[in-house]
């Protein structure tokens, strides 16, 4: 068993998002246990109350919308220290790019990019000034690779991975860590039918496709390997390694698919190494 006891004296204050469900509620019972504070950020504040009520004080809450910019930073006031940002909130999106809408697929970057991404740079001046801080990037194994019907979700999450790569190189010299988790298939309600959201369009030709994606996906919630109750004590772990790693896939799928990605843009680039190095005048 991994011990997530937080070996300093004073409590880290951890900052994540959608910590109602999922990754983010198993997160901050792992930080309770490791002795830690949560500020939990949720849109219905209403639905951490019996855990701030069990918390003994341990658990504050504060309203939040990604898309609502006033409420990120009123948020962020509100929370004051904030030792690790988990920026985990976001939902599952499933269609062909042709079937997928403009304002559907700003949408999701909004939610699962932009928003994030704010939340780092409003949280970053307080780590900075302290020259410590961790910011943790619940991404995917979709932020590094990505299949048929779920373009627009790793598009977002892919953003986020690449922007979060750039923070790691700017923020590592002030003593600020960066992580970038990447789950596979967990038991969390990423895929229940409630939550995923499939685009309004349909297209015949991509029912084979994308189409197979939209309709398998939702089969297997609750059904899916990954424990996010393991996921979390991962997290916890890494983030006490003497020098954490800027990656962490989750899931035996995580692990396998992105190795078969970097398989593949390894042979991509050894048979047309031949033509990249001929550029030259």
């Amino acid at each position: 068993m991994v011990d997530m006891t937080n070996a300093s004296d004073t409590p880290r204050r951890w900052f994540i998002t959608g910590a109602n469900s999922g990754f983010g509620l198993a997160l901050v019972h792992a930080a309770l246990s490791a002795g830690d504070e949560v500020v939990a950020a949720v849109r219905r504040p209403e639905t951490m109350a019996d855990l701030v009520a069990a918390s003994g004080g341990r658990v504050s809450v504060v309203e939040l919308d990604l898309g609502d910019r006033d409420r990120l930073r009123a948020a962020v006031e509100a929370a004051g220290r904030i030792d690790i940002l988990v920026n985990n909130a976001g939902f599952g999106i499933v269609g062909a790019i042709e079937e997928t809408s403009e304002a559907e697929l700003r949408n999701a970057m909004e939610v699962m990019f932009f928003g994030p991404l704010e939340l780092t740079r409003l949280v970053l001046p307080q780590m900075r000034a302290r020259r410590a801080g961790t910011v943790v990037q619940l991404t995917s194994m979709g932020g590094m690779l990505a299949f048929p019907g779920v373009g627009a979700y790793c598009a977002a999450k892919g953003a986020l991975e690449l922007a979060s790569e750039a923070l790691a190189g700017e923020v590592a010299p002030l003593g600020i860590n960066v992580l970038i988790v990447e789950p596979g298939a967990f038991r969390t309600g990423f895929a229940a039918p409630a939550a995923l959201q499939a685009v309004d369009a349909r297209i015949a030709d991509y029912d084979g496709t994308a189409g197979a994606t939209r309709d398998g996906l939702p089969t297997s919630h609750g059904a899916q390997e990954g424990d996010p109750v393991k996921a979390a004590a991962a997290v916890l772990e890494v983030l006490g390694w003497k020098e954490p790693p800027l990656r962490l896939a989750l899931g035996n799928d995580a692990v396998d698919e992105i190795r078969r990605k970097l398989a593949s843009v390894g042979a991509d680039l050894d048979a047309t190494e031949h033509l990249g190095r001929a550029m030259s005048a």
